[in-house]
């Protein structure tokens, strides 16, 4: 019976995540590169001033991905999708799309944006290299947290992929990239 049960849950789940990867991409619109362009050169702005150890850690790395703005939306089933590009030494060298779904008690909608650092060109290429790249299952990427001063813990910065989950509000708790599918997009 509970085996039954768990095969009807994933069913559904499946279902859910379908539905919802299908809509949400087309509720949001694709954009231009140009439009692209320009709201990853405002998030990586906003991205600075949010945190200097950020910073920091974003000048030593091999590449960073920025999403911009990620719908996220749910009631009882949810989703989440955003475009961004991949940014190597100060140049946008390709774009993506980033979506995940959900099931649970959700209700409403927000937008955030996600900065994704590879630390080293290993890393980098790997991610380049894939046919869709999925957080936890094809690299595990470290969320950074803030502790006292501002600075970043000791153990998030030795990680080779480093994530930020921010909104004009300030970086975000709580939350993850587990799940998210991140798929090359043709511009």
């Amino acid at each position: 019976m509970i085996r039954r049960i768990n095969m009807i849950r994933k069913l559904i789940a499946a279902t859910c995540a379908a539905l919802a990867l299908a809509v949400l991409p087309h509720a949001a619109g694709a954009a231009s590169k140009e439009e692209i362009d320009a709201k990853v050169q405002q998030a990586t702005e906003d991205f600075y001033k949010q945190t200097s150890a950020g910073k920091a850690l974003a000048a030593k790395a091999a590449g960073m991905l920025v999403f911009p703005e990620v719908l996220k939306a749910g009631v009882g089933v949810g989703g989440e999708y955003g475009e961004g590009a991949l940014v190597v030494k100060g140049s946008n060298v390709a774009y993506y799309n980033t979506a995940a779904a959900s099931i649970g008690f959700q209700f409403g909608a927000q937008v955030k944006s996600q900065v994704i650092l590879f630390m080293n060109q290993k890393v980098l290429n790997d991610f380049r290299k894939s046919q869709g790249w999925k957080a936890g299952v094809d690299g595990s990427v470290a969320l950074a947290t803030l502790g006292a001063g501002g600075e970043i813990s000791t153990e998030t910065v030795k990680q080779p992929i480093i994530g930020f989950i921010f909104s004009n509000k300030g970086l975000m708790y709580n939350l993850t990239f587990e799940g998210s599918k991140i798929t090359k997009l043709d511009r």
